[in-house]
């Protein structure tokens, strides 16, 4: 199994005329993604790589059943985006994108906890359970189906990991890029209980970085809900204060949101914590 996508999830690109949305929908499509609509406002009635094209996302999920939709539109764009896509009933929608103004993303986190939509992003590669489904832009061909569930908030450091435990011949159920922008759609603490719901996923890895409290509520969480085996890794150690490294919520202020901190946490909820991404892979291994 695998969570949030599967063989039956049904992708709409929106944005799938651009140079971005038609090379990735083809390497979506031979990864063996079900892509079954693209939308463009304005350009109905082409297609993509043979897929429909309509101009709202309202059109492509009634001529199609969409489920999932992915974004591929620039930032002043994108927030409208995620809107149009939950308005007309998507249960799940990933951004890309990078740069969506947090005032925008305020409104559009409240509207979509209204609505029950699932978002994933912005500024995130997507995600991915092997040999089913791919919503992104990661290399399909370093993953295998297996075992270990990964969500993170770096796509490079994800990769690191997914070779890692591809190389020792363990596979992942589903990999998730939470997205590294100061405010996301779905969280760790959102995602976990997903994992350990699911009988397929025997082990879990974290990759947090410093800035914010996401690392410290998930090591609560897991404390609290968690029996599967976590393995983690925080970016950043030496980061200094006031900084931000690379994403928008990446950024320590106050004392708070330090590698320390958040190492402290999860190692108190009885999470292994690698000391370097590059042992992550083989501490999992022990454990499984």
């Amino acid at each position: 199994m695998s969570i949030l996508i599967g063989s039956d999830t049904r992708v709409l690109v929106q944005g799938i005329t651009g140079n971005e949305g038609r090379f990735h929908t083809q390497q979506m499509l031979d990864y063996g993604t079900h892509i079954v609509a693209g939308v463009t406002p304005g350009k109905g009635g082409q297609d993509v790589e043979g897929i429909p094209v309509f101009d709202t996302v309202s059109e492509a999920v009634n001529a199609t059943g969409a489920n999932a939709s992915i974004i591929f539109v620039p930032p002043a764009f994108s927030a409208d985006a995620i809107l149009e896509a939950a308005d007309a009933g998507v249960a799940l929608v990933v951004c890309l994108t990078e740069g969506i103004p947090v005032n925008e993303m305020l409104a559009i986190w409240k509207h979509l906890d209204c609505l029950g939509t699932h978002l994933i992003g912005p500024n995130t590669p997507g995600l991915i359970s092997p040999g089913t489904c791919k919503l992104g832009v990661m290399a399909g061909y370093i993953h295998q189906p297996g075992p270990v569930g990964i969500l993170s908030r770096s796509g490079t450091l994800t990769y690191e990991v997914v070779h890692q435990l591809t190389s020792l011949g363990i596979g992942q159920s589903t990999c998730v890029g939470i997205g590294g922008d100061q405010i996301i759609g779905l969280s760790f603490s959102e995602l976990l209980p997903m994992f350990q719901a699911d009988p397929d996923t025997k082990g879990i890895i974290l990759i947090g970085e410093i800035g914010g409290s996401a690392e410290e509520e998930a090591a609560e969480l897991i404390a609290r809900d968690v029996t599967k085996p976590v393995v983690a890794f925080i970016a950043g150690q030496t980061a200094p204060p006031g900084r931000r490294m690379g994403h928008a919520g990446a950024i320590i202020s106050g004392g708070s949101g330090t590698a320390a901190a958040k190492i402290e946490a999860l190692e108190r909820a009885g999470v292994k914590v690698a000391a370097s991404p590059a042992d992550v892979g083989a501490l999992m291994a022990d454990i499984l």
